[in-house]
């Protein structure tokens, strides 16, 4: 009797694993090779041990999955029930952000996508803002940064997020009155965006370049050709390094040496901006 309850029970539980495995399948189906097994179970099926799995067991996979599907039929409300559900987690910000977005709320939605933090939909929220002022999508990649680096987030991650800082200062900067005060407030500040993503990230070539050519425009040259310097070093192959230096050399009087630099850059890559530049100097 003992061992016959036993395998009953062993059948129930080998069955109720088949029927999840069977629910995640058919969840998954769009992504499956059609005419394979999964692509021919019925997402309803799945779905509906999903949200029996929910009335007793919440899983937190069990309860983003229901929300990620009520989102994908435009079930709002749905969603929402089953994301607040969740332990607060990077996934559960996710969600809510995107059930916010999906009542047209985008105030709230981007607090929750700071919160989780989701990169991508801020910057596009970054993007957006930008458009019309970028001194307004500065500061919401600023408010991405200093999240980003108050979780202990990768410093490439980091320094990725004040390098597009910086380029958003240049791009108000363009946009205030020439050589006024704002403007070279602006200015300083993509310096020390650039300048920060080096100190993050110092074997960056891009963000060394970034910041060399922020030097320039601001007529530091000896800063200038220390971080063309240091970008040549952690890549040898930097048609934009090797120009930069030799445009400083120009700057300086030097056009023999910028002459060189040329012909060094021009056979790495002849169609890199820091040539085409040193070209056009040395035709004046």
């Amino acid at each position: 009797m003992a061992r016959s309850i036993v395998f009953l029970l062993v059948a129930v539980v080998a069955a109720a694993f088949a029927a999840i495995q069977f629910a995640s399948d058919s969840l998954a189906a769009a992504a499956a090779v059609p005419g394979a097994l999964p692509s021919r179970i019925s997402p309803a099926f799945g779905a509906a041990v999903y949200r029996t799995l929910a009335s007793f067991a919440p899983a937190p996979y069990v309860l983003s999955t229901l929300a990620s599907l009520d989102l994908s039929r435009g079930d709002a409300a749905a969603a929402l029930r089953a994301s607040v559900r969740l332990p607060p987690s990077p996934v559960r910000d996710d969600l809510l952000a995107r059930v916010a977005l999906a009542q047209n709320d985008r105030t709230l939605a981007l607090e929750y996508f700071l919160a989780a933090p989701d990169v991508a939909a801020v910057d596009d929220e970054v993007r957006a803002r930008a458009v019309r002022s970028p001194a307004a999508g500065y500061a919401l990649e600023r408010l991405l940064e200093r999240r980003l680096a108050l979780l202990g987030t990768h410093p490439d991650d980091v320094a990725e997020a004040s390098f597009e800082s910086g380029l958003l200062a240049n791009r108000q900067a363009w946009r205030e009155v020439p050589d006024g005060k704002e403007q070279g407030k602006w200015l300083y500040r993509a310096m020390n965006d650039f300048e920060y993503a080096v100190d993050l990230a110092p074997l960056s070539e891009k963000y060394l370049i970034a910041a060399a050519n922020q030097a320039m425009l601001l007529g530091d040259l000896p800063r200038a050709q220390t971080l063309f310097a240091r970008a040549a070093d952690a890549n040898p192959g930097s048609a934009d390094a090797i120009a930069g230096l030799g445009v400083i050399a120009y700057q300086r009087g030097d056009v023999e040496t910028a002459r060189a630099e040329l012909q060094r850059a021009r056979r790495i890559d002849e169609r890199s901006l820091m040539v085409l530049s040193l070209e056009r100097f040395l035709k004046q």
